[in-house]
């Protein structure tokens, strides 16, 4: 698919794909995602079952975090700016 001019390729589940390294590695470890109210995502998220390996932190300001577990283990960080 094409996101931001950019073609994204996302696997599901396909024998034909190498399993993902084993962290540390050098290399892409996650990818993230901007969202707009953040709360509001957690909480549907969680509603579904999603594993959060990181939950909802203040990572510098106007800066807020969280990290969900996706396919194959893939690290899927969500951030939220908000105006300074």
């Amino acid at each position: 698919m094409k996101l931001g001019g950019l073609d994204l390729f996302i696997s599901a589940s396909d024998s034909r794909v190498a399993a993902p390294p084993t962290s540390p590695y050098n290399g892409i470890d996650h990818f993230g995602l901007a969202v707009q109210g953040l709360d509001a995502a957690v909480a549907e998220l969680k509603a579904k079952g999603v594993r959060f390996t990181m939950e909802p932190k203040q990572a510098r300001p106007g800066v807020r975090i969280c990290f969900i577990e996706g396919p194959q283990n893939i690290s899927i960080e969500l951030l939220e700016r908000t105006p300074a």
